[in-house]
């Protein structure tokens, strides 16, 4: 729980910002009709063989003009703007962090999408169509999306199964894509009741108040947790992060890792881990695209 809620305090780091969602500023001058701009949705592109899948889940658009902030709005949005003529355009992605509604917040690893010429047409509506990249400047450390022939996370000895690749190839239930052809699939029943499962490899992650996310997509029947272990002179320490909710069709979650590693900066490396349990009944779990990236900022 209290890494749970260092998560959320972890926030200020990424906004900055105590502002209310769809405000608008107004902007020298005495104009009193805003021009509109509006906007259906965020494209993300990457380079798949080294930033993996594109998949995203960019809920809202943060708006600024001439560097100003405008506001935050969900999208789709129809966004009013008090300025008129060519005028610098700035757009950044918006995530629920942590999958809260209550906690959004510009996505630090996405680039901003500017247009430093934008024509504001006072009372007219003109539709903009974003795009982003990741930044050049991110590591990715990990990256697990189960197309090779070996998956890069483990059973531990808390846990009666491991996670398999779906079966067989193209199975309805995995996430589908021009590269995906495969997910990651784990099965609780009677018999087996508990999964605990963590990445094969442990990472040295920055601290200091750096950004440090993992992005990952879901389906699944029950909810599951996710967390850390943390390594600190031999002993090794859990470090219970967040509880991911059931969800029916994929989703994706973006998990605020940042909080937890600057407060155990005395810890040699992290693994990633998952977990689950039921007590009434199957349940199944698909995972795809799971990414673990930061940013230094030294």
């Amino acid at each position: 729980m209290q890494g749970i809620l260092r998560n959320t305090l972890y926030l200020l780091i990424f906004a900055g910002l105590g502002l209310g969602f769809t405000s608008c500023n107004k902007f020298e001058g005495d104009q009193t009709i805003p021009a509109y701009i509006h906007i259906d949705t965020m494209m993300l592109s990457t380079d798949y063989f080294s930033q993996g899948s594109n998949t995203h889940n960019i809920t809202d658009v943060w708006v600024y003009v001439n560097d100003q902030l405008v506001g935050a709005f969900e999208l789709p949005a129809t966004i009013p703007v008090l300025a008129r003529g060519k005028q610098k355009l700035e757009l950044r992605s918006g995530i629920k962090l942590n999958g809260i509604g209550g906690t959004r917040v510009p996505y630090p690893f996405y680039q901003p999408y500017i247009v430093n010429e934008f024509n504001f047409i006072e009372d007219s509506v003109v539709k903009v169509n974003p795009s982003t990249t990741y930044y050049n400047t991110i590591n990715f450390a990990w990256l697990e999306d189960f197309e090779n022939a070996s998956i890069s996370i483990e059973k531990t000895s808390q846990s009666d199964t491991a996670i398999y690749k779906t079966s067989p190839i193209n199975n309805p239930e995995a996430w589908l894509s021009e590269h995906s052809s495969y997910s990651g699939e784990i099965n609780l029943d009677d018999q087996r009741s508990v999964f605990k499962i963590a990445s094969f490899n442990a990472f040295i992650l920055p601290g200091l108040g750096s950004p440090v996310m993992l992005e990952i997509d879901y389906k699944c029947t029950h909810s599951f947790g996710v967390g850390m272990f943390a390594e600190i002179s031999g002993t090794i320490v859990d470090l219970p992060l967040i509880v991911v909710n059931k969800s029916d069709r994929w989703n994706k979650i973006y998990v605020n890792l940042g909080p937890n590693i600057s407060t155990y900066n005395n810890a040699s490396n992290f693994k990633i881990y998952f977990e689950s349990s039921v007590l009434d009944g199957p349940a199944k779990f698909y995972m795809d695209n799971i990414k673990l990236i930061y940013r230094s900022n030294i």
